[in-house]
């Protein structure tokens, strides 16, 4: 595996032509009165070549305002790739979010997303981040991922993304 700072130029449409976003889901966490609990809830993650096309727009905007997107490729492929937005925020500017981490559906279960996350870190943490921010699909194996590499859910929720995505698990990992 590779592992790749993009730049804006490289960001287009065939980049993503072997990337496969896919993820069949059945059980969600939900907070019911305040607590955590698994929904049976049953859906289909499937990216459209117009949602690739906001996504490479909204890559190419992280990029443009000082953020970071790596991108991981096998045989020149991009299977995976992890994005953090450049701005602190929170009431004591420690967060700095991590926007998007995702992992082609034929490459999960070898370490990719790990690599992604820890680079994710230490990128942040360079950028005078105390805590990284994931505003996070509620799925039970994304949420097992995301606890695996550390993250609790977040003391401050950030509420544009609460308001984006209500569904979300808002958590946070010390950089």
């Amino acid at each position: 595996m590779e592992y790749i700072m993009l730049d804006r130029e490289s960001l287009n449409i065939t980049l993503f032509v072997n990337f496969k976003r896919h993820q069949k889901v059945t059980k969600c966490w939900r907070k019911i009165d305040g607590k955590w609990c698994i929904k049976e809830i049953a859906f289909t993650d499937e990216w459209t070549e117009k949602e690739y096309e906001q996504l490479i727009g909204y890559l190419k905007n992280t990029i443009v305002t000082g953020g970071m997107v790596l991108g991981a490729f096998y045989n020149k492929e991009l299977k995976g790739f992890a994005s953090v937005e450049p701005s602190l925020f929170g009431k004591n500017k420690e967060y700095l979010d991590l926007s998007s981490i995702h992992v082609s559906e034929d490459m999960r279960g070898k370490g990719i997303g790990k690599d992604l996350f820890l680079q994710a870190k230490i990128w942040a943490k360079e950028h005078g981040a105390k805590k990284l921010y994931i505003s996070s699909h509620s799925a039970v194996e994304t949420q097992a991922f995301y606890r695996e590499m550390g993250c609790v859910e977040a003391e401050e929720y950030n509420q544009e993304h609460v308001d984006q995505e209500p569904f979300d698990c808002q958590l946070e990992c010390l950089v």
